[in-house]
């Protein structure tokens, strides 16, 4: 009995880790490439790219200014709070984390981009 109740308790932790990591974010707006391309004409947007130095250089779109996730929170004081900012990756799962961790330092307008580079066409 004992052993099943630690089970269950277990089970619901690891599930509550993997909701905790994969379910949206509320107040970040996710739109498809598509939409992007038309957003990517607008000045007064930030556009961010969160992949490694080296994704980025392999390929990336010129409107983007590359920030790696791993040092979004220490370079996130070059953006402005106020405009919209728009997140890529090369899925969407690192930029789905940079929004998370955006939110937290105060950013209201956070887009991230799905599928990320793995879905743009030129």
């Amino acid at each position: 009995m004992l052993g099943t109740l630690v089970n269950i308790i277990l089970l619901a932790i690891v599930i509550w880790f993997f909701y905790q990591r994969l379910a949206p974010v509320k107040g970040i707006r996710n739109i498809n490439t598509t939409e992007l391309k038309s957003e990517l004409k607008n000045k007064d947007k930030q556009f961010i790219d969160v992949r490694t130095p080296n994704e980025f250089k392999a390929n990336h779109i010129k409107e983007f200014k590359n920030i790696p996730l791993a040092d979004l929170h220490n370079k996130a004081s070059d953006l402005s709070i106020d405009k919209e900012v728009f997140l890529i990756c090369q899925s969407g799962m690192r930029s789905m984390n940079a929004s998370r961790v955006l939110k937290k330092m105060g950013f209201k307008h956070i887009i991230n981009v799905k599928g990320g580079m793995s879905a743009w066409r030129n």
